[in-house]
């Protein structure tokens, strides 16, 4: 299906009224979405609406979600091209409609092709401003803030993109309760030390202060994904953190070997079944710097650590390390929230928190933060 040849097409530049979700280089023309969760929001009058974008990988397709009026009204998979996408069509041409447009897959480490830019909107009704939400939230997270497992049947256990996503996933459910704006900076199977296989390189703190350093390879520096994030620009009301499920994982796993260097990077079970206390106490001094790097980074932001989706072993580690990091800061802007473990019955594809889970978790982070943020 093609547009509507009598609908007028509108680039990025020419299109006055919209509002960029997720972090991005707003300089770029087409604009990059390199995150779950970074989109494009428009309020349009007409009775039909396209988005032109420009997609390519190797590996692994980019996934899209489009809201109308606050619904989700569908997502699916898009093929390397330049594309017109149909939002919608045959609506009231007088009547105001509510558009957001969303990436559902992650920022793809593994794939430096995958890209999916903006280029603009083909429509027959006129832009009207975006009003901005009342707040601001950024979560930062491993594969459960990028939604993995979210999609797809229990059984289901191949590493794809259709199995992730925004639109069932508990950042979002938390912003939509509260009327807020959110940002995600996440990534499956890193954490704050090292990653589940731990490869040390695999930490979230190493990229969190440019714009997509997840983001690899020539065309994506183009695109601006290694640039310094401005967080000026952004300012969030609270961040929520929800690592350390994976640094929890790499213990249980062989040590991984620099094939440079030659060193071996491994976090140590004990005999007994416990953690090693040299690396516990590795862990907490990461959590202790990451907690530093956000701070300074977020002068005024509420810190939630949210810890327990998949497992509690690291629990009292991050705790510790949190009061290590107030007694050295006298930051007391900060807290520890406990989330609801994974069950048989909350459980999704790939053995991760399905969406039952991503709601239980959600109501914990609402309840919480209504606390917060409404005072």
């Amino acid at each position: 299906m093609e547009p509507n040849k009598n609908l007028k097409v509108y680039t990025l530049k020419e299109t006055e009224n919209y509002l960029i979700h997720g972090r991005t280089d707003e300089t770029q023309y087409p604009l990059p979405l390199f995150f779950n969760g970074s989109g494009i929001e428009v309020n349009v009058t007409g009775t039909e609406l396209w988005i032109d974008v420009d997609v390519d990988f190797d590996i692994y397709e980019p996934w899209t979600s489009v809201e109308l009026n606050g619904a989700f009204m569908g997502r699916q998979m898009l093929m390397p091209g330049k594309h017109s996408l149909c939002l919608f069509r045959g609506m009231s041409a007088d009547v105001v409609k509510n558009v957001r447009f969303f990436r559902e897959l992650q920022a793809m480490s593994e794939d430096n092709a995958c890209r999916l830019l903006v280029n603009g909107f083909r429509c027959d009704g006129n832009f009207f401003p975006v009003i901005p939400k009342r707040f601001k939230l950024e979560f930062i997270g491993d594969s459960i803030t990028s939604g993995e497992g979210t999609y797809g049947a229990n059984e289901d256990m191949d590493w794809l993109p259709m199995y992730m996503s925004v639109s069932r996933n508990y950042a979002k459910m938390v912003s939509d309760a509260l009327g807020a704006e959110y940002r995600l900076v996440s990534q499956g199977g890193w954490g704050v030390l090292c990653g589940w296989d731990n490869d040390p390189r695999h930490n979230i703190p190493s990229i969190y202060e440019q714009i997509c350093g997840l983001a690899q390879g020539e065309t994506n520096e183009k695109l601006g994904a290694k640039k310094p994030y401005d967080f000026s620009r952004w300012i969030p009301d609270a961040i929520i953190v929800n690592l350390g499920t994976n640094d929890a994982g790499a213990f249980r796993q062989p040590g991984w070997r620099d094939p440079v260097s030659g060193e071996v990077f491994r976090q140590r079970m004990q005999e007994d079944g416990t953690f090693h206390p040299k690396d516990v106490a590795r862990f907490e001094e990461a959590v202790v710097s990451f907690l530093g790097m956000i701070r300074r980074n977020n002068p005024t932001s509420h810190i939630v650590w949210a810890y327990g989706m998949l497992g509690f072993e690291l629990t009292f580690a991050i705790t510790e390390a949190m009061s290590k990091y107030q007694r050295m800061s006298g930051d007391a802007n900060i807290a520890f929230l406990q989330l609801p473990n994974t069950t048989e019955e909350t459980v999704g594809s790939r053995t991760h928190p399905g969406v039952r889970s991503h709601e239980r978790a959600a109501q914990i982070v609402i309840e919480y933060l209504e606390t917060v943020l409404r005072a």
